[in-house]
């Protein structure tokens, strides 16, 4: 069963090194979690290293000038790795034409690549980023246009494994809820956002740049999505701190209060097993 702690400092004498989720855990989209802020800049204080791994599609670049707009401290990071970092990867190791599925806010991720931009008829691939209108629309508006991609074979390249994120005080779909879609239809995804290694790779990678050697064991993941954060944290050999009060919450939320025993209970059913929760990073 995972632990309770209220404070990240409890843990400041087993790990060097967090890799820190960013909505749901820093912000919510809208505005910063002070909190949240203030316990990883102590925790830079204290000597540790903080890695942001974020499952947005955008480059890192994009999710500074986020931070920037709502407010988010620049000294609570040491560095920032999210799945649109890693998926140019992916992109460049696939077919040159492909369809952009995806707000237009995100088509930086392309930028500087060698690929060709086409209509769906053209498309030999396809990079989906999101939903077009994440405000009005749901996954299962998708089913015709992805079942066409599937007669085709195309494989789809998501760049944000996340299904849901928080935006204020609501929950809206991402891409990963598009992939999932296209998984059961039966076409083939490649992602290598959270909870895929090649995103792990990359922050331990930045992590040694500015440390040194990292000892694996003194690594420790900070995350509020059960199957991207937590999941991958493991998958890797990372331990992780599950943040309650996130996406999940209203599986365990009693009026105000968190249900420890429910909480425990969702983390067995979901196959997971996190050294540590807390209802907020503080």
């Amino acid at each position: 069963m995972a632990r309770r702690i209220t404070d990240l400092d409890q843990l400041t004498g087993s790990a060097d090194v967090l890799l820190c989720d960013v909505w749901g855990v820093i912000h919510n989209g809208v505005n910063p979690f002070p909190l949240s802020v203030e316990a990883l800049k102590a925790a830079r204080q204290r000597g540790q290293t903080v890695i942001l791994i974020t499952n947005s599609p955008r480059p890192a670049g994009g999710v500074i000038r986020q931070f920037e707009t709502i407010g988010v401290d620049p000294e609570c990071w040491d560095d920032i790795v999210t799945s649109g970092d890693v998926t140019r990867q992916l992109v460049t190791e696939g077919p040159q034409q492909i369809y952009f599925l995806g707000p237009e806010r995100d088509i930086a991720l392309v930028d500087g690549l060698d690929v060709d931009l086409v209509e769906p008829g053209a498309a030999k691939a396809v990079l989906c980023t999101g939903l077009f209108d994440d405000e009005t629309e749901q996954a299962e508006d998708y089913r015709s246009l992805l079942e066409g991609f599937k007669a085709r074979e195309l494989p789809l390249i998501c760049a944000n494994p996340d299904r849901v994120v928080e935006r204020g005080d609501r929950l809206v779909p991402c891409a990963g809820a598009l992939a999932d879609l296209y998984a059961e239809l039966g076409g083939e995804t490649r992602i290598a956002g959270k909870p895929h290694a090649p995103i792990y790779k990359e922050a331990l990678s930045r992590a040694r740049t500015i440390r040194g050697e990292v000892d694996p064991a003194r690594v420790l993941a900070i995350g509020d999505g059960a199957h991207t954060d937590i999941r991958g944290a493991l998958d890797n050999g990372i331990e992780a701190v599950f943040i309650a009060r996130g996406i999940h919450a209203r599986h365990y939320l009693d009026g105000r209060a968190t249900d420890e025993a429910r909480l425990q209970a969702f983390l067995e059913g979901e196959g997971l097993a996190p050294a540590y929760w807390m209802e907020w990073l503080a």
